[in-house]
């Protein structure tokens, strides 16, 4: 489906959104309502990716994974909405890792959603809206619709070095440098030692160790990798001011996800959209930098944060 969007004054092709859905399906109702809602939901295509059983589900579980079936069936949740109904057990890592892949070859980019992501109504036209005014710059590799709750002044938007996820989205050529050997990745960020702090943030979040047990134990987040992926090539991540989604997988139901809500957030509606260079500005890194020590050291948050406010007097 083409479109003309006013703001960026050209035709504009509509990505493709893939969703993700195993055995939650309260999670999964929440989420695709909330996408139904969505300005250009009505114009877009959706695949949903249903995982297979795993050979050891209780018949509880097999209950949820049918019940999610029969959701996905329920409405027209866009325009178009194909269903791929996996018989193997792909993991919710290798089952993104590949449906991606398979999107992103045929349609060049893709918009990523997990089945415990809420979105406002604007999520779909500002993801459509920055894949198309960033494709042609190649240090541009992802979108993120969620924003950590941090605060960011007068700006619309800002780019971080990386990739995200959480409601994101990409093209076919910043997707094809994904490595998936999470081992490889890893030895490559060792032998880089002027950037190993700055790659962790100023070690407040643990990405090394992260990447270290994804090759050590079966456990393989696909998400660090694809950070890793593009931290190393110098890739940046375009981030909205405010959220336009939220994650409302933290009460331990998701594979990676906890009980905290340290990452809860309040949404907006829209963003504004207006082109930025594509690069970090510093103290976004610092303010990021400073929400992850807070959730690793809460209980010295607040001279970390005297200190940081003592930089920015700087």
């Amino acid at each position: 489906m083409k479109i003309f969007n006013k703001n960026i004054s050209l035709i504009m092709t509509l990505a493709p959104i893939v969703l993700f859905v195993y055995n939650r399906p309260i999670h999964a109702r929440l989420t695709l309502e909330a996408l139904a809602k969505n300005e250009l939901s009505d114009q877009s295509i959706l695949y949903i990716y249903a995982d297979g059983i795993k050979k050891n589900a209780s018949s509880e579980q097999i209950q949820k994974i049918q019940e999610v079936r029969s959701l996905i069936r329920e409405k027209q949740w866009c325009k178009e909405v194909i269903i791929i109904e996996r018989e193997e057990n792909l993991g919710v890592d290798n089952s993104e890792i590949r449906g991606v892949t398979e999107i992103i070859n045929k349609f060049n980019k893709v918009i990523v959603l997990e089945d415990d992501l809420i979105t406002s109504v604007g999520f779909l036209k500002f993801m459509n809206d920055s894949l198309e005014m960033y494709e042609d710059e190649p240090s541009a590799m992802g979108i993120t619709g969620y924003n950590f709750p941090i605060q960011v002044k007068n700006e619309n938007t800002f780019f971080i070095k990386g990739a995200f996820g959480w409601g994101w989205a990409t093209w076919k050529r910043a997707w094809e440098f994904f490595i998936a050997d999470a081992k490889e990745l890893y030895d490559k960020i060792i032998l880089d030692k002027a950037r190993l702090k700055d790659f962790s943030f100023n070690n407040t979040i643990d990405y090394l160790g992260m990447l270290k047990k994804c090759y050590e134990n079966e456990d393989k987040p696909w998400d660090i990798r694809w950070y890793a992926s593009v931290y190393l090539l110098n890739g940046y991540n375009l981030f909205p001011y405010k959220s336009l989604v939220q994650n409302i997988g933290w009460d331990n139901t998701g594979t990676h996800c906890g009980d905290v809500d340290y990452y809860k957030t309040k949404m907006t509606e829209s963003i504004n959209l207006k082109k930025i260079p594509v690069e970090e500005i510093i103290l976004n890194r610092k303010r990021l930098e400073l929400f992850f020590y807070r959730i690793k050291n809460p209980s010295i948050f607040r001279k970390v944060k005297r200190s940081f406010l003592n930089f920015l007097k700087h």
